[in-house]
């Protein structure tokens, strides 16, 4: 039994919707598109939009699609947002146009180009808010960011999301050898 599947998903005002094999979700953020498998039907009742599954065969296309549809609504009108902290000294980011350049401790800098779609604001240089209509696309970059320099697990320096909990490994116990 789905129970994502079976929730029925709001439609806010100027959010407008195209349905045939794919369905086109088109709002003030931009436009998505996402595609509808075999054996799913959407059906627009007022301002929801319910996801109605032919058989159980289809149950985790279900939840699935529900969960892919939701996330196109929401984004084409309230946007997505991920945060990502620069922690080490020395480290920090800046933004030149579609580009982000960023000190990271290596002997160059490294410059990451945005995608289409995707914004950055870097506040007190160490804090990177990115953001975007499209979900999938911004935990992809927000990952690729992160990858530039992972927080290590001794000293937790590198670029990681904001709340992220990282286990610190303990060092060495003792630097003065035997006795």
């Amino acid at each position: 039994m789905s129970r994502v599947g079976k929730k029925p998903i709001p439609l806010p005002p100027g959010v407008k919707l195209k349905m045939g094999d794919t369905l086109e979700v088109e709002g003030p953020k931009g436009k998505l598109t996402v595609p509808i498998p075999v054996g799913i039907k959407l059906e627009q009742k007022d301002s929801t939009l319910h996801v109605v599954r032919e058989s159980d065969a289809y149950a985790a296309l279900h939840g699935l699609t529900r969960a892919l549809t939701s996330n196109a609504v929401v984004g084409v009108s309230e946007g997505f947002k991920r945060e990502l902290d620069i922690v080490g000294i020395g480290y920090n980011a800046e933004v030149k146009g579609r580009t982000i350049v960023f000190k990271l401790g290596y002997s160059h800098l490294i410059e990451f180009l945005l995608p289409v779609g995707v914004d950055a604001v870097v506040e007190k240089n160490t804090h990177i808010v990115l953001s975007s209509h499209d979900r999938q696309l911004l935990g992809q970059t927000a990952a690729n960011v992160r990858m530039l320099r992972p927080p290590e697990p001794y000293k937790q320096k590198g670029i990681r999301y904001t709340g992220e909990a990282l286990r610190k490994k303990v060092g060495k116990a003792g630097a003065g050898g035997k006795k």
